[in-house]
Formats: structure tokens, C-alpha cells, sequence
């Protein structure tokens, strides 16, 4: 079955080494915690708020042994009064046994106010 694994974090600056080091953190804690391979992912979907645009934040798997098949796709997160600023968020789609309530979903730096019921 597909289960959706989501994450987010934040950065200080919108500079290219900030957003792809924030963003290979946020992929490998996740990928660290769910115990996921490039096999199992079907697809990855970034997002970033509108005040970053210094790099595609897909760039980061790029620099992942054996990732290169990954379909990944980047977007603008929408604009919603007072939202956390410099936010890159990831929805990670993978195939995995883990029932919907084992996932472990990743919020890091500041991006901890978005989900504390699930940041760890």
C-alpha cells in the first residue's frame, strides 16, 4: 500500500546552501526514520513559501546514491496570512507495510510549530 510521509523545515536565508542543506537534513531524518529505500518511493513533492527561490529544493536528491529514478516535483506553497516563513515542506509517497499510524513524520528547526502533535 502507498502512505504518504510528510515533513518540513526552515531555513534562516534564501541562499541555495542553506535551502539544499535544511532539505538533505529533512530527507535523510526521514528516510532514517521510516526505514525507506529509493525502491519504495513512488514519487516525492516539495513545496517552498514564495520568499524562497534560490534553488529547486528537489536539488538535494540529487546528491542521494541511487535516487536518481525518484519522480520528484517542486512547487510554491500558498500564500495564508501569518504562515511560517522560509518553509520547505516534503510529501513523500512510499510503498511500505507500516500502518498509517507507525509512519514517523519529520518537522525540524522552526517547522515544529506547524505539527507538534507529530514532530519528534
Amino acid at each position: 500500500m502507498i502512505r504518504g510521509i510528510r515533513g518540513a523545515t526552515t531555513v534562516d536565508v534564501n541562499e541555495k546552501n542553506a535551502i539544499v542543506e535544511a532539505t538533505t537534513k529533512l530527507l535523510k531524518e526521514t528516510i532514517n526514520q521510516n526505514n525507506v529505500t529509493p525502491e519504495m518511493v513512488a514519487s516525492i513533492q516539495f513545496t517552498m513559501t514564495r520568499d524562497l527561490d534560490a534553488v529547486f529544493p528537489a536539488e538535494a536528491v540529487r546528491l542521494f546514491d541511487g535516487w536518481a529514478n525518484v519522480p520528484l516535483l517542486c512547487s510554491s506553497e500558498i500564500e495564508v496570512q501569518g504562515s511560517l516563513p522560509f518553509c520547505i515542506r516534503i510529501l513523500m509517497s512510499v510503498n511500505t507495510t507500516q500502518a498509517q499510524d507507525e509512519v514517523q513524520h519529520v518537522y525540524l528547526e522552526k517547522a515544529v510549530t506547524l505539527r507538534p502533535d507529530l514532530a519528534s
